[in-house]
């Protein structure tokens, strides 16, 4: 598992999203919007905005809240236009970082975001400088404890996924981004309740961070997510548990 996804399972157990609702739904609201205007209003059509949805229902946003957004997404609502960018560059210890943006304004956002990266020691590059390290793929992550592994692992076979590993007393499955859904209803009809279900960047490679580093490396990618404009950052850091649970 990447370093950046035991770190997000870290924050998502201390509770820390709950505190920051409010920028959550700003952030799940601009992506229902932009997933709404390329692919359509109808989530059954459109695998992007029913994922958007998803995560937002998850977050207890309400629902008209929800139905605002696809109406502003699809134009039968007047809404600003927000358009995706995405940065790349290095942290410390030259660590890669991919940053997805929706922004109204291409030049705050970059400028925001090359500060941010040279204030916690890392560099905004070219496009296509770490990209490659990454790949898009449908991810899903279990605790161990409490679920029938042999049961997850059976159903995970059934529909074609690409790995499956485990490492900290969580599982991972890994698929194709095509067969996210597929795989999605398989579990919850089979009553599997994991703890992440998305399509992600994952690393192919990672660098190793203890110390110093680890503590930088960490405070770019936090400092990243709250940036108002910014949706998601991956990175290819790995990092100890007991490191992450002690910064």
């Amino acid at each position: 598992m990447s370093g950046h996804s035991k770190w997000a399972n870290i924050k998502r157990r201390k509770g820390a999203q709950d505190a920051q609702r409010g920028k959550i739904f700003s952030k799940l609201n601009r992506e229902i919007i932009v997933s709404a205007k390329l692919g359509g209003g109808d989530p059954d059509a459109n695998p992007r905005l029913r994922q958007a949805i998803s995560k937002a229902r998850a977050a207890n946003m309400p629902t008209d809240t929800i139905d605002r957004a696809i109406k502003k997404g699809t134009g039968d609502l007047d809404g600003v236009n927000y358009e995706e960018v995405t940065y790349e560059g290095y942290g410390p210890a030259g660590v890669a970082i991919l940053v997805e943006t929706l922004t109204d304004n291409r030049k705050r956002t970059v400028s925001e975001v090359r500060h941010l990266f040279s204030k916690y020691s890392g560099n905004l590059g070219e496009a296509g400088c770490v990209a490659w390290i990454f790949q898009m793929s449908s991810l899903f992550v279990f605790q161990k404890e409490g679920v029938d592994s042999d049961h997850l692992v059976e159903v995970a076979l059934e529909h074609g996924v690409e790995d499956i590993r485990e490492e900290d007393g969580e599982i991972e499955v890994v698929a194709t981004p095509d067969k996210f859904q597929m795989i999605k209803d398989a579990f919850d009809t089979a009553e599997i309740e994991y703890q992440v279900a998305e399509v992600t960047m994952i690393p192919q490679n990672t660098v190793s961070l203890e110390g110093k580093k680890a503590e930088q490396a960490l405070r770019l990618v936090e400092a990243l997510e709250e940036s108002d404009d910014v949706q998601r950052v991956f990175a290819n850091f790995d990092i100890p548990e007991d490191v992450l649970e002690s910064i």
